[in-house]
């Protein structure tokens, strides 16, 4: 086998960064080569298997990302839209890809991605699973099949601290589903209901949030017609499978050319 292919994580210390030092861990292909937090965190400076209350790792916590990304192959990025437009800058700088799970992004934080892009890989998606994204694409496929007789409701659940409604996954989810219908989502979202709404509008796409415990992450799309009812559904029951999509991406990047691309991309589902 040949040489392990070296990743940095930000973010390390939060729950999907943890996870992926985890899954890094156990795999034979990759190596952790760098870890990040944010300048004023208590794990700078530290070792982060001591940090995260295990054995020595050799790797230290830092907040500089250009002498981390220097010794890197890819780095992989969960963390908040002003932090991952700052890391692409960086990547692209260093020439390394850059893997981004971050979610809560507008369309103008997401087009300052488009300048990194051009010097190196940029994967992003609002989630990294299987399954989810093969659900992508199956409300579109749906979507395209079925009129406006049929009401599209995208409803997401995940855990009490998420900051971001909706969730990175129901927008991927209604992006298709409008795709479908040949419309733009942000042309017939209804992201929001409370009070004397009146009737629904026909031909709208409907998003709910819900927010509890510790739900890792449940999406719902349901076509509601007269007397019937479609629904596609996606549960995920530990946060490995977003880790383990993403470990996918960061070996899918290796000897690509730049560009930004997604996890259909990397399942090779693009163009179905």
């Amino acid at each position: 086998m040949g040489e392990k292919i070296k990743v940095v994580v930000t973010g390390v210390s939060g729950r999907m960064g943890q996870m992926l030092v985890e899954t890094i861990a156990a795999s034979d292909r990759v190596v952790l080569s760098g870890a990040l937090e944010r300048s004023g965190h208590g794990w700078i400076g530290r070792d982060l298997g001591v940090a995260m209350g295990g054995a020595e790792t050799g790797v230290i916590v830092s907040d500089t990302a250009p002498a981390v990304f220097a010794k890197a192959d890819v780095v992989i990025d969960f963390t908040v839209p002003a932090a991952t437009i700052a890391f692409a800058a960086a990547a692209a700088k260093a020439g390394v890809a850059h893997v981004i799970g971050t979610t809560g992004m507008t369309e103008e934080e997401i087009a300052q991605l488009e300048g990194p892009a051009q010097q190196t890989v940029i994967v992003r998606a609002g989630n990294m699973s299987l399954g989810v994204n093969l659900l992508v694409q199956v409300t579109k496929r749906v979507a395209a099949a079925l009129d406006e007789d049929y009401d599209i409701e995208i409803v997401e659940a995940h855990h009490n601290r998420k900051v971001d409604a909706p969730s990175g996954t129901a927008l991927m989810l209604g992006e298709a589903a409008a795709e479908g219908r040949g419309v733009a989502l942000e042309d017939v979202s209804d992201r929001a209901r409370d009070g004397i709404t009146g009737a629904r509008e026909r031909g709208r796409i409907g998003f709910a949030a819900i927010r509890g415990g510790d739900i890792v992450g449940e999406h719902d799309v349901m076509f509601a017609a007269l007397g019937e009812r479609i629904t596609l559904r996606h549960v995920a029951s530990d946060r490995s499978v977003f880790a383990r999509g993403a470990l996918k991406a960061a070996l899918w990047t290796q000897g690509k050319a730049p560009g930004a691309y997604d996890m259909l991309d990397v399942l090779g589902l693009a163009e179905q």
